[in-house]
């Protein structure tokens, strides 16, 4: 693993997966089918569309180009919240997976991205930056549908 991404970024990164899974851990099923109405997803398939972000990510850090086509091949996953959990669960050992493959030799190289190319580092952040977008909705969703949010996420998301 590279040194430039393991410290501070790479625990960083697990640091903000936190407040995701303990969404995941205090989301029901029935809240999974809320949606603040019109042409807007279901919290469910928030949840799908983030992992979907992340699966991307995660096969960039071994491939250096970043595609964000992927999708999900079942679309009932976003009405499980057990799945859900399950599959973000092995989401996180693929990223874990791909960042603790990157060597010495890596750390000078670039992410290809929409035609241009950045810094390993700095794609993990916008990364994060991902995830920090995927909290806000979540939150608006959690207010708008009444719903508890996680315990921690006053000092995450608030």
């Amino acid at each position: 693993m590279i040194a430039e991404v393991e410290k501070p970024y790479r625990e960083f990164i697990r640091e903000s997966l936190v407040p995701r899974d303990e969404l995941l851990i205090k989301l029901t099923d029935h809240e999974l089918a809320f949606s603040p109405g019109g042409d807007n997803p279901t919290l469910g398939e928030l949840c799908v569309s983030i992992g979907e972000t992340q699966h991307s990510y995660a096969d960039s850090f071994r491939t250096f180009r970043a595609s964000f086509e992927y999708r999900y091949p079942d679309p009932s996953i976003a009405s499980d919240v057990k799945r859900l959990r399950a599959w973000h669960h092995a989401l996180d050992q693929a990223l874990e997976a791909a960042l603790e493959s990157l060597s010495e030799a890596d750390a000078g190289r670039t992410v290809f991205r929409d035609g241009e190319r950045l810094p390993l580092a700095t794609h993990l952040l916008v990364f994060n930056e991902a995830l920090l977008l995927f909290f806000g909705k979540a939150f608006v969703y959690l207010q708008a549908g009444r719903m508890a949010r996680p315990n921690k996420w006053g000092a995450w998301v608030e």
